[in-house]
């Protein structure tokens, strides 16, 4: 081969290398390991703290109806016994000596479990996670234990006065993929898990190649990677790619308009809810960007919606909400109704977004306002290491790392047409879920065709 060729080959080498490295945001640094996972260092020498957070792309989405809620046991699992810990008094003696603040978290698209410790410990905190996600024991014991602590948050849930509108809801929208979206799962699912249900969880996703490793705080990138390498390198990563071993069935568009009206002793006011199938993180970005500037101009007190909502006393709250997701994010608009005029509400609710695509919806100035806003609560959340790496993992898992690095820059291409058709594409006219929750005695119609009928 010839030195001109060679070059070429070197710089097609170091192209390609340039494009599969993410672009990442000031004082965050990327590095990927030979194992497949990816490590993200977040550098912050304002407090003597770090926090180490891994994530795992595992939570409801991957869940089938005989797993929904397992996800979310694993993760309290995570904080049991280990091939290093024999025990969870071990364990939480370890807690005590490193001086660990602890947690977890299970969302949809992402597990995380993440520990924030004096910075002196972060190479030792970098071991104890080690060990608690390569190597966990699943011990027949623990899990007696803990599965009815975790059944037991799946009921606090259920003591919310407006869960069992949420669920119903979901249900609606969801149809027969509900468990993919269902976080806290299913008792009868909960308290039945075993310990082969965890090691097949474990078999699935939690491999290096399926996960981030994200160190924020007092650390300097250019020591913790060899030392990240030495600790992390050797688990073996899978043969497989669990996105594809495991895909996730897409759900089925709603056909039709699905309605209830359901009466609640817990609840002490009415709530109504419309929500949809928005866009998701892989098949319409620029539409995730319209949608989060849409809502923002929406919600606020000038807006043309909560006029015509709000002052006018059909209403005293008014939430618009697109919630960012790989796997279709739903679009949620949500009112507290005046009691007596619940069915004026939902009339002047309909009649608002039938206007939601015209020229003079929103102005000119609402439109730059909310962008900067948007961006200013950005820079607000990252203010908080802590705070700042959930984010990063939470954002690698449903969309990209780029995705977040970049939101200022898509937030300022949003154009009024781009509103128009987020709007057109997947609110005008479309099927949507509504569900009404009423207080039990209150008097008030249980009668769907008294409040939806058109």
């Amino acid at each position: 081969m010839t030195c001109k060729r060679l070059l070429l080959v070197f710089s097609l080498f170091l192209c390609l290398n340039a494009f599969t490295q993410p672009r990442v945001p000031e004082h965050v640094f990327y590095q990927k390991l030979d194992n497949g996972l990816e490590v993200l260092v977040l550098e912050d020498h304002t407090i003597p703290f770090s926090t180490v957070e891994i994530a795992c792309k595992n939570g409801s989405f991957t869940e089938d109806s005989a797993y929904n809620g397992l996800s979310h046991l694993y993760e309290h699992m995570f904080f049991k016994s280990n091939k290093d810990y024999k025990n969870e008094e071990d364990f939480m003696k370890a807690v005590d000596k490193l001086d660990i603040e602890f947690n977890g978290r299970t969302r949809e698209e992402n597990v995380t479990y993440y520990f924030t410790l004096p910075k002196e410990n972060t190479v030792k905190g970098l071991e104890f996670m080690n060990s608690a996600i390569r190597y966990p024991l699943f011990k027949e014991e623990d899990m007696q234990k803990e599965n009815p602590i975790v059944n037991a948050e799946f009921q606090r849930h259920e003591s919310s006065p407006y869960y069992v509108l949420i669920d119903t809801l979901d249900h609606l929208l969801w149809a027969g993929n509900y468990s993919r979206k269902n976080i806290i799962g299913n008792h009868e699912v909960i308290l039945s898990a075993t310990p082969e249900k965890m090691q097949t969880i474990k078999n699935k996703f939690y491999y290096p190649n399926n996960c981030l490793l994200v160190i924020g705080g007092d650390v300097n990138h250019a020591e913790i990677f060899p030392k990240v390498e030495r600790i992390f390198g050797s688990w073996s990563r899978s043969s497989f790619d669990p996105a594809k071993e495991y895909p996730v069935p897409e759900f089925e568009p709603l056909k039709q308009n699905k309605l209830a009206v359901i009466e609640s002793g817990l609840a002490q006011s009415p709530l109504l809810i419309l929500r949809w199938q928005g866009p998701d993180m892989r098949n319409d970005l620029p539409a995730t960007y319209a949608a989060d500037v849409f809502s923002y101009i929406l919600n606020q007190r000038m807006s043309k919606l909560t006029q015509a909502l709000q002052e006018t006393g059909l209403t005293n709250d008014i939430q618009i909400n697109y919630y960012s997701q790989k796997y279709i994010g739903p679009i949620t608009f949500s009112v507290t109704p005046n009691p007596s005029k619940i069915k004026e509400c939902y009339q002047a609710m309909l009649k608002e977004m039938e206007q939601w695509d015209n020229d003079d919806y929103i102005t000119d100035k609402q439109l730059e306002r909310s962008k900067n806003i948007l961006y200013i609560t950005q820079v607000e959340e990252r203010e908080e290491v802590e705070q700042y790496v959930h984010l990063l993992s939470f954002w690698w898992a449903t969309a990209s790392i780029e995705y977040y690095t970049f939101y200022r820059d898509n937030l300022n291409k949003v154009s009024r047409q781009d509103i128009k058709d987020y709007v057109r594409k997947y609110i005008k006219g479309k099927p949507y879920c509504a569900g009404l929750i009423i207080p039990k005695g209150s008097g008030l119609p249980t009668n769907t065709d008294f409040y939806f009928a058109k």
